[in-house]
């Protein structure tokens, strides 16, 4: 691709501008007419040198940490460089611009704050957050928020949340190949009831207690009226919010924006992909499985819901599958009898005992499938296992929380645990497990696989609603692209590697669902998949001459 020198920056500018520079790669004539002569060392060298360099000086980092904080930096100065290192090393840095790195760089956010990226609007700046936006320099048509408050399993992080939008939209780019010119961070800093943070000095946020009540939802009304002023057509992506506030949210909004909430029904997708996955290797139906969730919030009832309506999809009513899916929370399994359940529990309060632990409640339902999403650690025990072990001969075992530390269980614990029968899937990543002769490859059921191709179906047909139609094609196509090589080797989902092209047909899959229920925005093209490729990101370098 060429671009006119006219159009872009000149001289310091140009290389202060990470979305056009590159660094030692601009060529003679390039330095010549972009003025830029004598601000770069002689030598020209290609995008893969650079990107050579810097992975060899990444490598030698002492932790995970320091690679996260040398992406972020790249990330910063040479937009393009960056995401040809993550597109070209995938399963090497994904584990590092997200989960589980991101969690702890979260943690740390305010030690290791270089520059500021994407927007922070707080409480204060209530009545001018239209202002505020079109200080952006660019046209947004896509924006990640969060409010900081459930940070993947850590809790309030307040403003230091700002790394998830960031890291998001940085999988829209390099898994869909979303043009990052378009993609917009925000976090909305509402205070923060973290003792911890509020005491850092190198905290980046406001020094506050949480705003909640009729404050944050004038906050957010204007800041939902405001985005959609200033970039008309956005997408917004609620992003870790905490449970009291997602689901109020999400369905305050879907029907009126585009919009959806990938804590809900981006971790939905993706893990009925994997239980669609797990089937082919049991033989059965959604309707043969009953699924037992540990965790009761925005993961688990997101879950249950897709699945429920993957069943309907095959001819089920509406109350017979939702008997297929039970819930675990702190007070033990959901039943109808319990008094003050919050309204997303509800459809899957069914009649029966209480019970109290999650170990009881395996040994009294049977499940054929355990899903873990309470983000708490090691809670998937040897008894846990074993008892799925003499309940199934091949149990469907989820351990889908992250960061690692928050995992149910690892890899080789439910392989172990269960004489290497159990179908696993895993939130963080985990390495290959021998074991009795083979070796296990559990896949990380990673969001990344999900959002990206949705977003980019979204853009490009325009898509006016996010539904939940879409979220169910996004999940058959994904569990499509497993394939029985994968499954021999207990990988439920495919290689990150395949990434950007399963990412393609999703958006496929998703324009489809729009252009069916009108709600494309553009003229149906004869080519789908053409129409698709047309919107996507190159991350190699531009000719400016």
């Amino acid at each position: 691709m060429k671009i006119s020198p006219n159009a872009i920056e000149h001289g310091v500018k140009l290389l202060a501008d990470p979305l056009r520079n590159k660094g030692t790669a601009f060529t003679e004539i390039e330095r010549d007419a972009l003025g830029l002569r004598g601000l770069l060392p002689p030598h020209i060298h290609t995008q893969d040198e650079q990107m050579s360099r810097f992975l060899e000086h990444m490598r030698k980092l002492p932790d995970a940490l320091e690679k996260f904080v040398a992406l972020s930096a790249l990330h910063d100065r040479n937009e393009a460089l960056f995401f040809r290192v993550v597109c070209d090393h995938v399963d090497e840095i994904m584990p590092l611009i997200y989960t589980p790195t991101v969690g702890l760089a979260c943690q740390r956010f305010g030690h290791i704050f270089q520059r500021p990226r994407g927007m922070f609007i707080s409480i204060n700046d209530r009545g001018r957050i239209a202002d505020i936006l079109r200080n952006w320099p660019r046209k947004a048509g896509i924006i990640v928020v969060t409010d900081g408050e459930r940070i993947l399993g850590l809790g309030d992080q307040g403003a230091n949340g700002m790394g998830i939008p960031v890291g998001k939209l940085s999988l829209y780019t390099a898994c869909a190949g979303i043009d990052p010119a378009i993609c917009l961070p925000i976090t909305l800093d509402m205070g923060t009831n973290n003792e911890g943070l509020l005491a850092d000095p190198y905290y980046v946020g406001l020094r506050r207690r949480r705003v909640t009540g009729s404050a944050y939802d004038e906050l957010i009304d204007e800041f939902i009226t405001a985005a959609r002023e200033v970039f008309p057509d956005v997408i917004i992506q609620f992003e870790d919010f905490a449970n009291h506030n997602a689901f109020r949210l999400l369905e305050k909004y879907r029907n009126k924006i585009c919009t959806f909430n990938d804590d809900i029904q981006g971790t939905a997708s993706v893990a009925l992909a994997g239980v669609l996955s797990a089937l082919r290797v049991k033989g059965t139906q959604l309707s043969d499985e009953k699924f037992l969730f540990l965790g009761a919030g925005e993961a688990a009832t997101g879950i249950a819901d897709l699945i429920v309506a993957a069943m309907e999809a095959q001819g089920i009513a509406t109350e017979e599958a939702r008997q297929h899916c039970w819930l675990v929370d702190s007070k033990g399994l959901v039943v109808k009898s319990r008094e003050g359940l919050a309204a997303q529990k509800q459809p899957y309060a069914h009649d029966h005992a209480g019970v109290a632990d999650f170990l009881s409640a395996v040994n009294t339902l049977k499940p054929t499938a355990i899903i873990g999403v309470a983000a708490v650690g090691g809670t998937f025990t040897p008894e846990v296992l074993r008892a799925m072990a003499d309940i199934n001969a091949r149990p469907i075992v989820f351990a889908l929380s992250n960061p690692t530390s928050k995992a149910e269980c690892t890899a080789e614990e439910a392989y172990v645990g269960t004489d290497g029968r159990a179908l696993f899937a895993c939130g963080s990543p985990f390495a290959p497990v021998p074991f009795q002769g083979r070796t296990l490859v559990p896949r990380q059921g990673n969001n990344a696989y999900i959002f990206p191709g949705v977003g980019l179906g979204a853009i490009a047909c325009g898509a006016t609603r996010i539904t939940d139609e879409m979220f169910l094609a996004a999940a058959q196509t994904l569990a499509d692209y497993v394939t029985p090589a994968d499954l021999d080797q207990g990988a439920l989902l495919p290689p990150l590697t395949n990434i950007r092209e399963v990412s393609a047909h999703i958006a496929v899959a998703v324009a489809e669902v729009a252009f069916e229920r009108g709600l494309a925005s553009r003229s149906r093209p004869e080519n789908m998949l053409e129409l698709v490729k047309a919107h996507v990101y190159d991350p190699h370098y531009p000719t400016f001459i």
